[in-house]
């Protein structure tokens, strides 16, 4: 039942649509040829061909608008869909492609890269938001796959650094000297979402992380 009034109500829309556009619709092209049978002279009846040809075109072209019209029903359904399964994710944790890691200010950090080899020797690079390196560390021998560094938000100083966004590099070096490419994730648990743009963003502290970058999701 609910289909039923939907679409009828997609098809009234779309015809709507379509009198403003064209300055009429099938019903009213109907009416119009209903009246020129009424009143032509029956001794010189007109051939009604040319006619019904364009009313099967202005049909096509109803179709068409009704097609768009559910089309759009679609997008905006699917569009909310997303939006929710997005809102269900605040409060989980999750490991998504990126390099940017949220520090509170105190608490330490965990830094989540993979290596498709294992590393005889390595080096984590970390930086603030304007791009100036603030902390670099030796990572040592890392086993192939998934490895973490946790970074106590403390500059090469030893000075604890302001709460933010924090991105980092990872390079490493197998035991014959070859160089390894790092992949980085940014990991933590969703506090927000923001739905402004056309694709969600989730928020982990300072860092926001678009949800078609997530690739795990935890508990």
């Amino acid at each position: 039942m609910v289909s039923t009034v939907t679409a009828s109500t997609d098809t009234t829309a779309a015809a709507a649509a379509m009198k403003q556009s064209l300055g009429m619709n099938k019903d009213d092209f109907m009416k119009l040829f209903i009246a020129q049978l009424q009143y032509q002279d029956p001794l010189k009846p007109q051939d009604p061909s040319a006619m019904l040809d364009q009313l099967s075109q202005l049909s096509l072209v109803e179709q068409s608008y009704n097609s768009n019209t559910s089309l759009n029903s679609l997008l905006t359904a699917q569009n909310n869909a997303i939006s929710l399964t997005a809102v269900s994710f605040i409060g989980k944790d999750v490991k998504a492609n990126g390099n940017v890691a949220a520090f509170d200010g105190s608490t330490a950090t965990s830094l989540a890269y993979n290596l498709p080899n294992s590393a005889a020797s390595g080096q984590i690079t970390i930086s603030d938001s304007a791009g100036h390196v603030v902390r670099t560390a030796s990572l040592g021998s890392s086993a192939a796959g998934d490895n973490s560094y946790s970074w106590d938000g403390r500059n090469n100083s030893g000075t604890v650094l302001p709460a933010g966004a924090y991105s980092f590099a990872v390079t490493a070096t197998s035991a014959s000297g070859a160089a390894i490419t790092a992949s980085t994730y940014t990991t933590g648990k969703i506090d927000g979402v923001d739905l402004s743009s056309s694709t969600p963003q989730l928020t982990i502290g300072s860092v926001s992380v678009a949800l078609s970058d997530v690739i795990g999701l935890g508990v």
